[in-house]
């Protein structure tokens, strides 16, 4: 069977930098930083203090006020990330066929905001008195399912739970699922939002968080200084479409996903394989996928989550995958300013890759002071840059040994 084009139409994002995409990126160009002192909650005797929280979040915005009280947090910031990624597409359910339009949303954990509240209920009142929702809020794949009840996509409905590959996966998976022919329009994308007390206090526990005070030496990929990753909550969608099917309803196309590589480290249920194989292999596999040389890819968002071990084995992964041209290419972190979305990363990263494409620009890693050998790229320390790209990647990386690469293609009309 041929294999079809794959293009992204539409795009929307929640993120600490803002509650759309074009607020979002606007703040990744200028290099602003969306990590703080928590606000949700009350840390005080906890460990970490900092997290990247999504700000001035009103989901009666959107939502009637007795539907979003139904509705977790991750779910809500779906559901708004999807809805901007329809509108900005133009896509008009009347004239679709709803059985071939699809839905690949991810989500790490799912509803944490309500576990740790209807626990908290339960032991206090008795579990037989936790919330009639409590079930159909936590429950992974509920982000996905929302978005097709709401937008009345009836195609395949599906949520990839790979830790932090999660919103990366289920872009790579919808690209396929249309590019061999079993949709014409798929809603990808990626949500979370677990900056709850117990949620932190597990990850602290596994000693991945960063513990200090201060936002400006919390999340800084790459940095010899990096001592953690800073949690983050948000979601990210893209509307993906077969090419011609975008062409023949008048669509803006803002990219075209080119290819897609997955693997797995089979090593640890935390920690990358130090030599950086694993995701070397999910990378060379994206470029394979798309019929493109290493030397034609000018921009990666990596990964980089800001923990010695993530950034250092990522590091040996790109020069493993792309040889001697790994010296040449931007390897830049967002995470430096959105800290680590988790199931949303992905999803958000990609979006933000798609605009890297679309207006020339590479994002920077910003806070970035001391060198550290064993991460010796060309991360784009502190300021952004113009460039013109015509081939961009985004990697994701994944508890449990998930590794996940899209690799996007600049549009030309």
């Amino acid at each position: 069977m041929e294999k079809r084009r794959v293009v992204i139409t539409g795009m929307g994002a929640v993120t600490p930098l803002g509650l759309n995409l074009a607020d979002s990126w606007a703040a990744v160009k200028r290099g602003e930083c969306g990590i703080g002192p928590i606000t949700l909650y009350d840390p005080a005797g906890q460990k970490v203090s900092l997290a990247a929280e999504v700000k001035n979040f009103d989901p009666t915005a959107f939502l009637d006020k007795k539907e979003a009280r139904k509705l977790d947090r991750c779910v809500q910031f779906a559901l708004s990330a999807a809805d901007q990624a329809v509108a900005s597409a133009g896509l008009l359910m009347e004239q679709e066929d709803a059985g071939r339009c699809a839905v690949f949303f991810a989500s790490g954990i799912g509803g944490f905001t309500t576990i740790q509240a209807e626990c908290l209920k339960g032991a206090e009142k008795g579990y037989d008195r936790v919330s009639p929702f409590f079930i159909p809020m936590v429950i992974a794949n509920m982000a996905a399912g929302n978005i097709a009840i709401r937008h009345g996509f009836g195609g395949m409905c599906t949520c990839p739970v790979t830790a932090c590959a999660s919103g990366t996966n289920a872009v790579g998976d919808a690209f396929r699922h249309i590019r061999d022919g079993y949709a014409e329009v798929a809603l990808a994308g990626g949500t979370e939002a677990s900056i709850t007390p117990l949620a932190m206090g597990g990850f602290t526990s596994l000693h991945a968080l960063h513990t200090g005070d201060d936002p400006a030496c919390a999340s800084v990929p790459f940095d010899a200084r990096r001592s953690g990753f800073v949690m983050g909550e948000g979601a990210g969608a893209l509307l993906l479409e077969e090419y011609e099917h975008a062409v023949r309803r008048g669509a803006t196309i803002l990219a075209e996903v080119a290819g897609y590589g997955v693997s797995c480290d089979a090593h640890h249920i935390t920690a990358p394989l130090p030599d950086g194989s694993g995701a070397a292999r999910a990378m060379t596999l994206a470029l394979a996928d798309g019929g493109v040389s290493p030397e034609q890819v000018g921009y990666i968002n990596a990964h980089g989550t800001s923990t010695p071990l993530n950034d250092a084995g990522e590091t040996a992964a790109v020069k493993l995958a792309f040889g001697e041209h790994a010296a040449k290419l931007a390897v830049s972190s967002t995470k430096s300013m959105t800290g680590h979305l988790l199931g949303a990363a992905g999803a958000v990263e990609a979006a933000f890759t798609a605009m890297a494409l679309r207006e020339d620009f590479l994002p920077a890693t910003i806070h970035y002071e001391q060198p550290d050998p064993a991460c010796d790229l060309d991360v784009v320390p502190n300021t952004g840059r113009m460039a013109r790209v015509q081939y961009a990647m985004s990697n994701s990386l994944g508890f449990g040994g998930h590794n996940a690469s899209i690799l996007l293609k600049k549009w030309e009309d």
